[in-house]
């Protein structure tokens, strides 16, 4: 198992498989799941609930080349003070839904690039949240930010807002793969938004960076690393880059014989791993790195860190709300996401009419099967008793799926009881074995590789 050929007798350097941010996973919504679930599904939030709001900006000033994310580019603001308007339509509706007292723990801004929007647009658009539901204390506002749009004023704006965590998208530090990329992005400029953001007392940071981007190295990756954490973000996420231009059409201007081989993408991977642990940040999960006095960490020390559409998290909240083009909510009941078309989102929110356009109702399976999953990706044990009190299931329905298990991955998990465990070394192939416990079918096209 500690060898290259080891991972490659089971496939790990030829398989894609789901990061499995949501079971199902989002190729298998379906239409069928719209307004009447989403109205019925948030009119049954119980009154006084905690609760997170996600907002989806899906324009960007530019568009970069490696991005799969659904998002549009504008060179003016008009479309994206429309945009902001329609929101808060949106916004509007589902107030009107909410029982009395509901609180938001979190709220992220997501997209495409939430710091196109000017300072205005950023103060009307948080009050018109503010006005659906108050923030919790010690709730945790985050902002998606890009630091080549970003400035004072959108800085004060922000700050002003309440935004209190920012997530910074690095990708690579290396000039000639942020032109392959399409992302240039200095650290030079990357710094001055961060100094920025301390500046006015939002400390809290995380940081997004890829491996396996073409022409990536062991020393341009060394490089690159080493300058984000000179910037001593307290949160990064390694992803790997998933190349799918069959997905993204933008992603043919990406060489494809300049990608680095799996084999590589893993040297890469264990590269930057290695620096992360040595500079004391906690290795958490599949592909995120904390420092000890992060909440992640603390979270991920006290069991309870989930995982979701943002990744791993100390969100705890049962409900995540979804607004804007595209947006994906989670309830106990199901998934529920808008339509991906702006024209046809803007034209249901004008109309005060939800967006939703697909999604899945969750069976009893799903669920049962959704928290092995989690567990094993955030943990890489689960404790199947444990699972069955929490769900008032028989343990021995846990303990079935596991057949066949051995077979398909062999040496690389442990039952003990009903605790089964991911073995250390065996670690890198998480999301296969993951995938034994997936009962959908799965196009293998539609996901990123295994490492």
């Amino acid at each position: 198992m500690e060898t290259y050929s080891q991972l490659k007798r089971l496939g790990l350097f030829d398989a894609r498989v789901p990061r499995y941010t949501s079971y199902p996973t989002a190729p298998h919504f379906k239409p069928g799941v719209g307004a009447e679930n989403l109205s019925d599904w948030i009119k049954a939030i119980p009154a006084g609930d905690a609760i997170s709001l996600y907002v989806h900006i899906p324009f960007c000033r530019r568009l970069c080349w490696f991005c799969a994310c659904r998002t549009q580019g504008t060179s003016t603001s008009e479309p994206v003070a429309a945009y902001v308007e329609t929101l808060k339509q949106e916004l509007e509706t589902i107030r009107g839904l909410l029982a009395p007292g509901i609180k938001l723990e979190h709220l992220h801004w997501g997209g495409g690039t939430p710091t196109l929007l000017l300072p205005e647009m950023i103060g009307d658009l948080t009050a018109s949240i503010l006005d659906v539901t108050p923030l919790a204390q010690d709730a945790q506002f985050s902002v998606e930010i890009d630091p080549s749009e970003i400035d004072d004023a959108r800085l004060d704006a922000l700050a002003q807002a309440g935004m209190n965590r920012a997530s910074i998208g690095v990708q690579d530090f290396d000039p000639m793969i942020q032109e392959v990329i399409g992302r240039p992005q200095s650290y030079e400029i990357t710094k001055q938004a961060v100094d920025g953001l301390r500046s006015r007392g939002i400390n809290s940071l995380n940081m997004d960076i890829l491996y396996g981007l073409p022409h990536q190295n062991t020393a341009r990756i060394t490089d690159s690393v080493e300058k984000l954490i000179s910037l001593g973000p307290d949160r990064v996420a390694l992803f790997g880059y998933a190349h799918v231009p069959w997905v993204a059409r933008r992603q043919t201007l990406i060489p494809t014989e300049a990608l680095p081989s799996a084999e590589e993408r893993l040297g890469l991977y264990n590269t930057a791993r290695d620096l992360f642990i040595a500079a004391g940040y906690d290795e958490i999960g599949i592909d995120h790195f904390a420092l000890p006095s992060d909440g992640l960490a603390k979270a991920h020390k006290a069991g309870t860190m989930r995982r979701n559409f943002q990744g791993y998290t100390e969100d705890a909240s049962q409900v995540m709300i979804g607004v804007g083009a595209s947006s994906i909510a989670r309830y106990p009941q199901g998934y529920a996401q808008n339509e991906p078309a702006t024209s046809k989102y803007q034209a249901a929110a004008r109309d005060e009419r939800l967006a939703g356009a697909k999604g899945h109702v969750f069976t009893a399976e799903d669920i049962a099967r959704g928290r092995v999953i989690e567990e094993l990706l955030c943990y890489f044990r689960v404790d199947f008793a444990k699972l069955a009190d929490e769900l008032s299931r028989p343990v021995d329905s846990f303990l079935s799926m596991v057949d066949g298990l051995e077979h398909t991955m062999p040496e690389t998990t442990d039952l003990d009881g009903t605790i089964l465990s991911i073995r250390p070394q065996a670690r890198p192939v998480a999301r296969m074995i993951a995938r034994h416990f997936d009962n959908y079918e799965m196009n293998e096209s539609g996901h990123s590789q295994a490492v």
